[in-house]
């Protein structure tokens, strides 16, 4: 059982008035993980909130105001149960996700719905991501979908180094690779991108990292604001999670939030303002997780 606190605050010099706002911080229900209880506490108090589903099956908050202010906070507190459903890769025995292996099709019933999400987003004029995802297969036999996804996540976790970036535009793939550095949503693109290129449907995911360790080998990177990593869709065993920055397969410390197909449609907040533009002081982000099984143990 997981306690999620997720608080967002922003500051202005004066008061401003604030347009429509969409909050995607509900939790995905799934059967490894459900939704105890959700309470979103928003500061001024909106003139209305209401949810609906996106086209991805997400729960978005929309909200109006009808009041100005000198400060905008998104309080939410979730309790989640929260059940891994798959190994991980770090030293734990591991069971094999699925059997296919290249040249493979998915099946033709599936192909009108995952077509979009084999569709590249990003251009690769010199061919970089090509050559990242073909460096992967195996040239004297059969390649295993499953073990190329593994070893792919694998070596972004190892051989990239992992920066903290809170604003600015997404990098593309290429970027992360001449670069050699990037966030959690920067990995994530780039190994969507890399299995798209080999006929794979992948989509992005925006949620939330549970670290048991603060600091040392076993801390969790991406904790303390929201995470982002990627899902594949492997014949027989349906969307897997790949978490390159911290190496994981499986949901295991992995909260889905909202999944999509492009990381702009899984924004967590977003909205608009009016007031001048030196109006805007900052944006804080804190984002808590608890193991409340581990504390009621403990206790």
């Amino acid at each position: 059982m997981l306690e999620i606190r997720h608080l967002t605050a922003y500051r202005y010099r004066k008061p401003v008035r604030f347009g429509e706002h969409r909050v995607m911080v509900r939790p995905r229900e799934s059967h490894d993980q459900h939704v105890i209880s959700h309470d979103l506490v928003i500061e001024p108090g909106p003139s209305r909130l209401r949810y609906v589903q996106d086209v991805f099956g997400n729960s978005v908050g929309i909200v109006d105001f009808d009041q100005p202010a000198e400060e905008l906070r998104f309080d939410s507190r979730v309790v989640l149960e929260h059940r891994p459903a798959a190994p991980q890769m770090d030293g734990e025995e591991k069971i094999s996700l699925s059997d296919a292996t290249f040249p493979f099709a998915y099946a033709a019933e599936d192909m009108p719905d995952l077509l979009r999400s084999i569709e590249r987003h990003y251009a690769d004029p010199e061919r970089r991501v090509e050559a990242f995802s073909r460096r992967f297969l195996r040239w004297n036999g059969a390649t295993s979908i499953a073990a190329l996804l593994a070893e792919m996540t694998g070596a972004i976790h190892q051989e990239f180094k992992y920066a903290k970036r809170f604003d600015g535009r997404i990098q593309t793939p290429a970027e992360t690779l001449a670069l050699g550095t990037g966030t959690c949503r920067d990995y994530a693109v780039l190994l969507m991108e890399a299995a798209r290129g080999l006929g794979l449907a992948a989509r992005f995911v925006s949620g939330y990292v549970y670290s048991p360790a603060q600091d040392g080998p076993k801390a969790r990177l991406g904790g303390g604001h929201t995470h982002a990593w990627a899902q594949v869709y492997l014949p027989s065993c349906g969307w897997v999670e790949y978490d390159p920055t911290n190496g994981i397969i499986g949901n295991r410390d992995l909260v889905r939030v909202a999944v999509a197909r492009d990381p702009q449609q899984a924004t967590p907040l977003s909205g608009f303002w009016d007031g001048d533009a030196n109006d805007f002081i900052d944006m804080t982000v804190s984002v808590d997780l608890r193991d409340l099984s581990a504390t009621s143990i403990a206790a």
